[in-house]
């Protein structure tokens, strides 16, 4: 069964499953999780914590002994089985399919690893345990669901806050939520017994909002100028490569060139050829709906004026050449101004 982390402690009110498998690339609410089953498991008994890590070393067996060993301080074993990529092999897929069968409901066992796709989540073993278990995805937070987070944090520790300066919080950590934990209890402290205004976070807050290049083309593909703009300074800030970027934008380019070219035979969108998936597929429709073929040759020309001028080093200020290319993706008309 799946729930979601903010979830997870109303779940474990209701008493402890057999086996949770956390996975995710929010490092924040795995480790919250991870934290809240364990510390629900040593309260009901599960004294004694075994942690595994699966690496080119691993034995199987070593996960078959943990189960079955008795302790001589505890008759509940407690095991955290780290599985990185997510994927155990045949042998694992194996021992772990059936340990579902046959777990003891003296054994406890937590599976946790990085972000998993529908290929692992419809594997045997994942189906076998996720029956008998619980299964929460920890993926980073946006819009609503990130004030979400942080209105209720702010309010698990005490903080007052109004609903602007929560939406400030966010803006100022998005993509971050460990900071954005930070922060809140930072607030906490210097404002202690008073309502948080926006003028406080402003003065106390530092903005530690994190993106990938991934997140910047949804951004563009939907677009939403001002967030890609932020989402550009912050790349900037981390040192991300211009080139990725460039490359990243060509093969956006490439993609909607594709999809139009399909529109204009009258052909219906084959999604599954291009890879993208139904979560995604409204931001290649909001960019075909707003970008016509001529400015699509305007982004190719302007995308090859400043590929070649990266790799030959002749922009003194790389991000300002692709905050123009980005705002062509937006759909503003900057053919009469030159990038290089």
């Amino acid at each position: 069964m799946q729930t979601y982390p903010d979830r997870l402690d109303s779940q474990l009110s209701k008493g402890l499953a057999p086996v949770y498998l956390v996975f995710g690339d929010e490092p924040l609410q795995k480790m919250l999780s991870i934290e809240a089953v364990r510390k629900t498991a040593q309260g009901q008994g599960f004294d004694e914590r075994q942690q595994l890590s699966v690496d080119n070393q691993f034995s199987w067996h070593s996960l078959i002994e943990a189960t079955q060993t008795l302790s001589l301080f505890s008759d509940k074993q407690y095991i955290e089985l780290e599985l990185p990529t997510g994927k155990p092999g045949t042998e694992g897929s194996k021992v772990l399919t059936e340990l579902a069968a046959n777990i003891s409901q003296d054994t406890l066992l937590l599976i946790h690893g990085q972000k998993i796709g529908r290929d692992v989540q419809n594997t045997k073993w994942f189906k076998a345990l996720d029956k008998i278990g619980l299964y929460i995805p920890c993926y980073p937070l946006e819009g609503k669901q990130l004030i979400n987070w942080v209105a209720n944090y702010a309010k698990k520790i005490g903080l007052q806050t109004s609903s602007n300066s929560l939406a400030l919080i966010s803006d100022f950590c998005e993509g971050n939520l460990l900071a954005a934990k930070q922060e809140i209890d930072k607030l906490a402290l210097l404002y202690p017994n008073s309502q948080v205004d926006e003028q406080q976070v402003e003065k106390a807050v530092i903005d530690q909002s994190r993106f990938n290049v991934f997140q910047l083309i949804d951004v563009l593909l939907a677009g939403d100028a001002t967030k890609s703009l932020k989402m550009l300074h912050r790349l900037e800030a981390e040192g991300v490569e211009p080139t990725i970027i460039v490359w990243a934008l060509t093969r956006e380019w490439q993609t909607l060139t594709h999809l139009q070219e399909s529109k204009r035979a009258g052909k219906p969108v084959n999604w599954n050829q291009h890879r993208i998936w139904k979560n995604r597929q409204s931001f290649y429709q909001s960019a075909m709906h707003r970008l016509a073929e001529n400015q699509l040759t305007d982004i190719q020309e302007k995308l090859a004026i400043v590929d070649q001028n990266l790799k030959q080093s002749q922009v003194v200020r790389p991000y300002v050449e692709l905050s123009h290319l980005c705002l062509l993706f937006i759909g503003f008309n900057f053919a009469e101004l030159p990038l290089a």
